[in-house]
C-alpha cells in the first residue's frame, strides 16, 4: 500500500489534478465565503468583474498555447525554436498590455456606477492576467515532462494567496481587495514558470539574450488567427449569459446564478488539466500512425466523458441540499439551475479534446466556426428563454449551445463527420478509417 501511494504521487498525471483539485477547492471556498458573508446582490458583482477577466484571457494569448509547442518542437535547430517560443511570449506580452487597457476603460464606460469602486482593484487584476503569457513556458516543461515541478510550485503559491484572499474576506476588505490579491497570483504563477523554465533550459536562453524575430512574429500571428478567434467567441458563449442575467434580471439573480453554476464550471479544471498532460502524447501518436492516433483520442474521450458523467449525476441528485447548504437560503432558486447547467460538463470536457484534435489536424477555421455559431446560438436562446424561465432559461440556453459547439458540431463537418461516428463507437477497436487524416 505504501509502494501503491508511492507511485500515485509521483505520477505526472495525479501531480497535475490534484493541484488543480486543490486549486478547484480553493476557488469553491472563495465563491461559497463571498455568498455567505455578502449575499447575492454582491456576489452578482464579484460575477460581473471575473466575467470581464475571463473575457480578456482569450483576448490576451492570441489562441497561441497548443499552437507554439507544435511550432517549438518542430524547428529545425533548437535555436529556431528558442527565438520561437519568446517571440510568442513577447507577442502575448504585448497583447495583455493592449487588451488589459482596452477591457479596463471598456469596464469603466459601459458599467453602472454602482462598480466605481471596483475600478482600481478591476485594474489590478487585468495587470496581472498579463503574466499569463508566461504559461507557454509551462507548456514546453510540460513536453519536457516538468510535470510535478511546475503543480506543486503552483500548488504552493496557490495556498498562500488562498491565506491571503481569506484573510481580506474576514478582514473586511471586502471583494475589491480580493481581486488585488488575484492580480497578484497571476503575476507570480507567470513568473514562476518564466524562472522554472530557466532552471531547466539554461541553453535556450532568457529574455534579454533571445529576440524576438519579426519573421517568426508573423508566421505565429497567421497561424494562430483562427484559435484567437475561436478563444474570443468560446468566452462569448461560455460567458455571456452571466451578462444578460445582469440586464435582464437585475445584479442579485445574476449573484444566485453565477454562484450555483460555479458549482458546475469548477469541474472544467479536471479536463482543462489533463488534455495539457496528454497532448504530448497525442502529438506524438499523430505523427505515428493516423489510425493509432484516433484510437488513443477515442480512448481519452471515453474516459473523460466517463468522469463528466459521474460528476453530472452526483451533482445532480446532491443539489437540493447542497445549494442551501453551501450558499444559505438566498440561494436556493438555483438548485434547479445547478441541475440543469451540471450536464453541460459532458460536452466541455470532450471539448478539451477536441480542441487539440482541430490543432494537431490544421483544422483551425472549424474550431472559429463552431465557438461562433455556439456563441450566437447562446446568445439568441438567452434572449428567448431568459424572459420565459428566468435563471432556468439561461441554464438551458447554456446547455444547448454548449452540446452544439462543443461536439455536435463534428456532424455538421463534412470533413470530421467521419470523425464524429469514430469517437460515438462504443467498442475500442481498430478504428475503420483511412490511414491519413481526411
Amino acid at each position: 500500500m505504501v509502494n501503491l501511494l508511492k507511485k500515485l504521487a509521483q505520477a505526472r498525471a495525479v501531480a497535475l489534478v490534484g493541484e488543480r483539485l486543490i486549486r478547484l477547492g480553493a476557488a469553491a471556498v472563495i465563491t461559497v465565503i463571498v455568498a455567505q458573508m455578502l449575499g447575492p446582490a454582491a456576489t452578482g458583482y464579484y460575477a460581473i468583474v471575473m466575467t470581464w477577466s475571463a473575457f480578456l484571457a482569450p483576448l490576451a494569448n492570441l489562441g497561441m498555447n497548443n499552437l507554439v509547442q507544435k511550432q517549438v518542437q518542430s524547428a529545425p535547430t533548437p535555436a529556431d525554436g528558442s527565438s520561437i517560443l519568446f517571440t510568442a511570449v513577447w507577442l502575448r506580452l504585448a497583447a495583455g498590455v493592449l487588451f488589459g487597457t482596452l477591457m479596463w476603460l471598456g469596464f469603466a464606460w459601459y458599467l453602472p456606477a454602482e462598480f466605481d469602486a471596483y475600478l482600481p482593484s478591476a485594474a489590478a487584476l487585468f495587470v496581472g492576467q498579463i503574466f499569463i503569457a508566461f504559461i507557454l513556458f509551462e507548456y514546453h516543461e510540460n513536453y519536457q515532462g516538468h510535470f510535478r515541478t511546475l503543480a506543486y510550485g503552483r500548488l504552493g503559491i496557490a495556498m498562500l494567496c488562498l491565506l491571503a484572499k481569506l484573510w481580506v474576506l474576514y478582514a473586511g476588505y471586502g471583494i475589491d481587495a480580493l481581486f488585488w490579491v488575484m492580480g497578484v497570483e497571476f503575476a507570480a504563477t507567470g513568473f514562476y514558470q518564466y524562472l522554472l523554465f530557466c532552471r531547466h533550459n539554461p541553453h535556450f536562453g532568457r529574455f534579454r539574450q533571445v529576440k524576438a524575430r519579426l519573421t517568426w512574429a508573423k508566421e505565429l500571428v497567421r497561424r494562430s488567427s483562427w484559435l484567437w478567434m475561436s478563444g474570443i467567441l468560446s468566452v462569448v458563449y461560455l460567458r455571456i449569459d452571466v451578462v444578460m442575467i445582469e440586464r435582464l434580471l437585475g445584479i442579485e439573480q445574476t449573484g444566485v446564478y453565477s454562484a450555483v453554476s460555479r458549482l458546475s464550471e469548477l469541474w472544467y479544471l479536471i479536463p482543462a488539466t489533463l488534455a495539457v498532460r496528454y497532448y504530448p502524447d497525442l502529438l506524438k501518436q499523430h505523427q505515428h500512425s493516423w489510425s493509432c492516433y484516433l484510437l488513443l483520442l477515442r480512448k481519452y474521450c471515453g474516459y473523460f466523458l466517463a468522469m463528466a458523467l459521474v460528476i453530472a449525476i452526483l451533482m445532480f441528485v446532491l443539489a437540493p441540499p447542497l445549494v442551501p447548504l453551501v450558499f444559505g437560503d438566498a440561494f436556493a432558486a438555483g438548485v434547479p439551475v445547478l441541475q440543469i447547467h451540471i450536464w453541460a460538463g459532458m460536452f466541455i470536457f470532450v471539448r478539451y479534446l477536441i480542441s487539440q484534435h482541430l490543432v494537431i489536424t490544421g483544422q483551425e477555421p472549424l474550431s472559429l466556426a463552431s465557438h461562433g455559431v455556439g456563441a450566437v446560438l447562446n446568445v439568441l436562446l438567452n434572449f428567448w428563454l431568459i424572459p420565459l424561465y428566468g435563471l432556468q432559461g439561461a441554464a438551458w440556453a447554456t446547455l444547448i449551445s454548449y452540446a452544439y459547439a462543443s461536439f455536435f458540431f463534428l456532424f455538421f463537418s463534412r470533413r470530421c463527420r467521419s470523425h464524429f461516428w469514430q469517437l460515438c463507437k462504443a467498442r475500442l477497436g481498430q478504428p475503420d478509417i483511412k490511414s491519413e487524416p481526411v
